[in-house]
């Protein structure tokens, strides 16, 4: 008969307050189901946290390692950036970064995500900068439906209420909508209805941002799966981008959320996005299974 199975070590982490259950899986471990993921995440009877990282041997020739995201209902996900920069510190930790980065010469290594190879340079100050890719505002590839080109505001009446939005790709759909105060701003009411209308057929992350000037903006993100977080990378990402192309601020923004601040630059529109901030351990431990 056999016995209990082994506890499952993991790490506790948070970037800019999204916080995170770490899971090595190298070399071939089963994937958190559902209802371990769930388990997890519970902040009364589990561990607690927005999201299950994953670190899993690379994809891709030359990249550290590869990593997946798991939200706290279960249900998998495309792309994560607080998560990338906790990868990136774990890794480095881990000393799985360092050969890799060496033989960069600027410092830099990469590592593979469900959205594709992202480059990743450590800041020094316990932070890290990732390589998010290119923003998408194609709506096939969000994706959205019914719409066939890009729209600088996107409007959908759902049961009377009517929400007008700025629709973007970081990996993952986002949906962006300005409002005068994020204080204030409606995300329990309003985000739930956009996730579930047919707008978006594999729901969206909803922010809500707020110019404060053309460098610095406010945003808090109401993700799918979880609710509302502190702090949402991808998110950001999404809001500046949306912005930007109305052209509302400038190219390297200091993005303020809940949990602490991310400065998102886009050089340019066929330039890469890039995203920076912070990345800390909590504390390790076993789960008994």
């Amino acid at each position: 008969m056999a016995g209990p199975a082994a506890p499952l070590r993991f790490s506790k982490m948070h970037g800019a307050g999204n916080d995170f259950v770490v899971l090595d899986l190298r070399g071939g471990a089963p994937e958190p189901d559902a209802e371990l993921c769930r388990a997890l995440a519970d902040r009364h009877f589990g561990v607690g946290c927005d999201q299950i990282l994953t670190v899993e041997d690379p994809l891709s020739e030359g990249a550290v390692a590869s990593y997946r995201i798991w939200n706290a209902d279960g249900s998998g996900s495309q792309q994560c950036g607080n998560g990338a920069r906790c990868i990136a510190a774990w890794l480095v930790r881990d000393g799985a970064a360092a050969r890799a980065s060496a033989s960069a010469g600027d410092g830099s290594f990469a590592v593979d995500s469900p959205a594709g190879r992202h480059a990743v340079w450590a800041l020094g100050d316990g932070g890290y900068r990732i390589d998010m890719g290119r923003p998408d505002f194609e709506p096939a590839r969000i994706p959205m439906r019914g719409y066939t080109s890009y729209q600088d505001q996107y409007v959908v009446d759902i049961h009377d209420t009517v929400i007008g939005f700025g629709a973007v790709s970081m990996g993952n759909p986002h949906a962006v909508i300005e409002v005068d105060d994020v204080d204030a701003a409606p995300l329990d009411s309003i985000a739930p209805l956009l996730q579930s209308s047919n707008a978006f057929p594999e729901s969206a992350n909803v922010g809500f941002a707020q110019v404060i000037a053309r460098d610095r903006i406010r945003l808090r993100v109401y993700e799918r799966g979880v609710g509302e977080t502190l702090a949402c990378g991808s998110g950001a990402c999404a809001a500046v981008a949306v912005l930007i192309r109305r052209g509302l601020i400038d190219r390297d923004v200091a993005v303020r959320l809940p949990g602490g601040e991310l400065r998102i630059a886009w050089p340019d529109d066929a330039a890469t996005l890039s995203m920076a901030g912070p990345a800390a351990f909590v504390f390790e431990g076993e789960w008994n299974r």
